[in-house]
Parts: structure tokens; C-alpha cells; sequence
């Protein structure tokens, strides 16, 4: 088998289906499996999971293992010579893994493969690629050295600004949401550290595997979109799971040094503050505002009347068996419009690269997957995203 791709779920049943589906489709030709681990949703992810996809394997735990534990565990179960860790709030293009999978077998002493990431109105994630948070990268990161300086490799470690969004390159850490790597590797590692609850161990795994003299690679390539509110609401218990992970990284990697640790525990402090203040602030200035109108790409207009019924607002239809698709970024959207990909009419790749082109253009975007009853996008990083039945 060439590729296991493990899904672990918590509470976010209707991006994990649509997850599921957009992964089903991207293993058609690649002889593959998808494990999806469930860390004891109080939702019916499970039930859902049952029902929509009886055929791919579902670990259910009793309670909320973690990030670590719960991934090492479905891993332990996997088949594939590679594996793929995926977030649930995560949509894989058709072409992903075939293209991520040839990358990777003309690579030399690899280490794990990341790729393009992108939100959910279509602009990227600068977590895609990222170097190691030592003390000063830490430092350059809190005082915002890192925007000022950009092209400087002294400060632009951060988010490993020596490769831009669109060039592949040789990074040091990758985040959770897309690690794809050799089986054996994850296992000669020891895969996630299990001391780690969560939100430092994909900084740990990928330090790990460097450290072994392999090399971890950046992919833009293909594009994913991680809607990433759904997995991480930043709250207090939030800002206390995330101290303990970075303080977990350093006392394992550098509590030898003293001054180093020293360094890292001040500024630490100062960020979390620095942090906690931005969030109070963003949290009373910031209104969510509903769309005015919509606009649906598909080709049943049928699904338009029904979408002006339930959404109770303006459904303009845009016919793609007769109409040429839009891609323009200079079209500017000053009335609020939101747009509808109907899945069964477009493709994830073709959705995907419809969000990329039209960001920053005023549009939010939703996806109907196929074969559902709802709605689903998210139209800002740091919060929840939006899920509109439709039946």
C-alpha cells in the first residue's frame, strides 16, 4: 500500500466529512486508506462516519487523548509505506497526494513533506513553512522584528522567508495539519511525543526527524485549504495548553542552555500578554456581517430556488454548463456577495483554485460537498467557521 491517511477527529463533524470526501477523491488512483480517530466527540461525527463511509476505518477513544497519542495510535494501525497526517478541517485537491507522493520518491534522505496551505477566503498560511523557534526566532516573532526585516535571515526565521509561498524549497518545522512522510520514519522517531498534549508536537516532530540528518520540505505545488479556526479557538484554556507545549519544546531541546531558557520563559511571558490583549481587543471591535447576496456556481438551478428558500436572500446562478467560470482578481466585490461552489458540478481542485484567485476581492466563499445537506466555509482563520443546512 502506498499511502495511509490519518484523520484525527474532535467535534467538527461536518468539515470532517467534507475532509473525508475531498480525500476520498484524491486517493482513486493511488492504492491508499484513510483512518479517521476519533477523540471522543460529544457531536455524531461517529454516527455520521458509520453512515456516509461504513468502508474507512474509525477509531473511537473513550476520552480526549490528545494530538499525540490518539495520531500515534491510528498509525500503529496503518498499512501504507507512507503516511499522511491530515487536520479534519483540511480539503485536499484531486491531484494532491499524486503529486506530493512523486515529489517525494525523487527525494534523498527525506523527511516530511508540507504544502501550500491556504484559508478559507483563499490566502495563505504563513504557518505553511516555518524554522526552529529557538529563543531568538521566538524573540523576533513577539516583537514583530520579523515583518520589518523580512529578507533578513537573521529575523526572517519565523516563518522561513527565505522561500516565498510559490517556491519549494528544504524548510525546518511543518505544521500539523499536512505532514506526509515515510512510515518507518514516523516510527523510527517514535512518531508524536506523547509528553506533549498538544501544539508544539509538529514543531517536535519535525526537529526530530532534522536532527536525524533528513530534510523537510515546503511543496507549493498543490494547495490545501485548512479553514484552521475549527481545530484552535483562542481562548484562555487555549493560551494555557500553548505555554505548556512551547515550554515542553524547550526543556527537551534546549534546557542545557541556561541563558537560552531564561531568554525564552521572559519573552514568553510578554507574548502571552501581548497576545491576550490583541484577542480582548479584536474580540469587542470585531462584527460578523452576513453576505447580501449570493452567488451560486453549479448546474442545477434547482438547487438555486432551494438556496433563496433557505437562505432567504438574493441566489444568482451561475450556470457552468453554459457560462465561462470567473477568474478575474481584479473584479472587486463592494455589495457583499458570498459564493457557492456546488461539488457536484465542481471539482476540490477547481474550488480551490477559485478562492485563490478571487481573494482579497471582497467575496467569501462556501462549499456545498456532494451528496450533502449543507453549506460549509469560514471566512476568518482565527475563529469558527460557518456550517448552513440546507435540508
Amino acid at each position: 500500500m502506498q499511502l495511509s491517511v490519518i484523520i484525527l477527529n474532535y467535534n467538527v463533524r461536518y468539515f470532517l466529512e467534507q475532509c473525508v470526501l475531498s480525500v476520498q477523491s484524491a486517493l482513486e488512483d493511488i492504492d491508499g486508506e484513510i483512518i479517521v480517530i476519533d477523540n471522543n466527540s460529544q457531536d455524531d461525527s461517529c454516527q455520521m462516519m458509520r453512515q456516509r463511509f461504513p468502508n474507512i476505518k474509525l477509531i473511537q477513544n473513550k476520552e480526549n487523548a490528545g494530538f499525540s497519542k490518539a495520531n500515534n495510535s491510528a498509525v500503529a494501525e496503518a498499512c501504507g509505506e507512507y503516511i499522511c497526517i491530515l487536520n479534519p478541517d483540511t480539503v485536499v485537491a484531486e491531484d494532491t497526494f499524486l503529486k506530493v507522493l512523486a515529489f517525494a520518491n525523487k527525494q534523498f534522505n527525506l523527511g516530511i513533506i508540507g504544502c501550500k496551505l491556504i484559508d478559507g477566503t483563499g490566502n495563505f498560511l504563513r504557518e505553511s513553512k516555518r524554522g526552529v523557534p529557538t529563543p531568538w526566532v521566538a524573540f523576533t516573532k513577539i516583537t514583530g522584528l520579523y515583518r520589518l526585516f523580512s529578507k533578513s535571515p537573521l529575523f526572517g526565521s519565523y516563518y522561513a522567508q527565505h522561500l516565498n509561498q510559490d517556491q519549494t524549497g528544504k524548510v525546518a518545522i511543518l505544521v500539523g495539519a499536512f505532514m506526509l512522510m515515510k512510515r518507518e520514519l514516523y516510527r523510527e522517531v517514535g512518531g508524536f511525543d506523547e509528553n506533549c498534549f498538544m501544539y508544539s508536537d509538529d514543531i517536535d516532530l519535525s526537529y526530530m526527524i532534522s536532527k536525524k540528518g533528513k530534510f523537510n520540505y515546503y511543496f507549493h505545488e498543490t494547495t490545501v485549504v485548512h479553514y484552521k479556526g475549527e481545530s484552535t479557538i483562542k481562548d484562555g484554556t487555549y493560551m494555557k495548553r500553548f505555554q505548556e507545549a512551547m515550554n515542553f519544546f524547550y526543556q527537551k531541546h534546549f534546557s542545557s542552555d541556561g541563558f537560552s531558557s531564561a531568554f525564552f520563559s521572559v519573552f514568553m511571558k510578554m507574548g502571552i500578554v501581548f497576545f491576550s490583549f490583541v484577542k480582548m481587543f479584536q474580540g469587542k471591535s470585531k462584527v460578523k456581517s452576513s453576505p447580501n447576496s449570493y452567488l451560486l456556481f453549479s448546474s442545477n438551478e434547482k438547487l438555486a430556488d432551494k438556496l433563496r428558500v433557505v437562505l432567504q436572500k438574493k441566489v444568482s446562478f451561475h450556470d457552468l454548463k453554459t457560462e465561462k467560470m470567473v477568474n478575474s482578481s481584479s473584479i472587486k466585490n463592494k455589495d457583499r456577495v458570498e459564493i457557492i461552489l456546488d461539488n457536484e458540478f465542481l471539482s476540490f481542485k477547481e474550488s480551490i483554485a477559485i478562492l485563490e484567485s478571487l481573494k482579497n476581492t471582497g467575496f467569501t466563499f462556501k462549499i456545498i460537498p456532494k451528496k450533502a445537506n449543507f453549506l460549509i466555509g469560514s471566512n476568518n482563520s482565527s475563529e469558527r467557521g460557518e456550517v448552513i443546512k440546507i435540508e
